[in-house]
């Protein structure tokens, strides 16, 4: 019995060390502790963790985003002529539609959500309000720098980027942003029947207007483009010129609303017309009286040209 025993342990061992040779992987010779892998006792790298972004902070952001809009409207006061006015109110358009956009897209934190939503409003409609002044400028609408000042510095829209911003700074996050000095718009006028241009009255022409039009005007009698006498209509209301010398007289008339005394030209809603036919006043028998009428009316016979505003003789 003990040797039977003996003979299975032997069997046994085989066994055990077979399966252990199994696990080595190896062939013969006894290799198998010699190969790499974990017997070396060398740890596999750890795979990169990728690191977790940091959150550009919400102040940075704002002032990036309002900074160029504020540098576009410190230049309004600074524009000297329509054209340079134009092209300061297209920068204005831009950076704010552009700050807008950003702003929109901006994780602002929860205590100015509201403040954002409402600066990202006012500053889409400066872009639209910029724009309007533009167009009017274009149309004539407005036809002075400081009447084109006036329209932009009267749009709700800066009042209301202004009072967002405020928010913002009461919140933690201040800006620096200044709503430009403008003028306020204007609505002056001459009294009816003033000479603008007032020139020799030695003749014996009467010069006759009625001004059944929609605005207040100022009527000239011109030789060779330049304005002899000019006289202030006011909007249905009639005046006229004597004394009128003798010669053939181109007719111009301006209108609009405002009338710059110093600059002799109306701000808003301008308007430049000339007669196609001239008037001839000659002193014989009887004198010369022409008149004519500032609006279309039945059976007129008088036709008239849009004159550009560069080329109108200042009346």
């Amino acid at each position: 019995m003990k040797s039977i025993t003996k003979v299975g342990l032997a069997v046994g061992t085989v066994l055990l060390l077979a399966a252990c040779t199994s696990g080595t992987g190896g062939g013969g010779g006894g290799g198998g502790s010699a190969a790499g892998g974990p017997s070396t006792g060398t740890a596999p790298p750890a795979p990169a963790r990728t690191p977790t972004p940091t959150p550009t902070p919400y102040g940075p952001v704002l002032g990036t985003s309002i900074d160029p809009v504020n540098a576009a409207l410190g230049q309004v006061a600074g524009a000297k002529t329509l054209g340079d006015l134009d092209g300061v109110l297209g920068g204005i358009a831009t950076s704010a539609r552009t700050a807008g956009r950003s702003l929109n897209l901006a994780n602002g934190p929860a205590a100015v959500a509201t403040a954002q939503t409402e600066l990202v409003a006012a500053l889409t409609s400066l872009a639209t309000d910029a724009t309007k002044v533009r167009s009017d400028i274009k149309s004539r609408g407005v036809c002075a720098v400081g009447s084109a000042q006036a329209e932009l510095g009267a749009s709700e829209s800066l009042a209301a980027v202004s009072a967002a911003l405020a928010k913002m700074t009461a919140a933690g996050y201040p800006t620096t942003f200044a709503v430009p000095q403008t003028p306020k718009q204007q609505s002056r006028s001459l009294d009816n029947g003033t000479l603008v241009r007032e020139g020799r009255h030695r003749g014996e022409g009467v010069f006759k207007v009625d001004n059944g039009g929609k605005g207040d005007a100022v009527v000239s009698l011109a030789l060779n483009g330049k304005s002899v006498h000019s006289v202030y209509v006011a909007k249905g209301q009639k005046a006229s010129i004597e004394g009128v010398e003798d010669g053939t007289y181109e007719v111009y008339f301006a209108g609009g609303v405002d009338w710059d005394s110093e600059a002799k030209a109306f701000t808003q809603s301008c308007r430049f017309t000339k007669f196609q036919d001239t008037l001839a006043f000659e002193t014989g028998r009887t004198a010369t009286s022409w008149s004519i009428t500032l609006q279309p009316t039945v059976g007129g016979t008088a036709k008239t040209d849009d004159v550009d505003a560069n080329s109108f003789p200042q009346p």
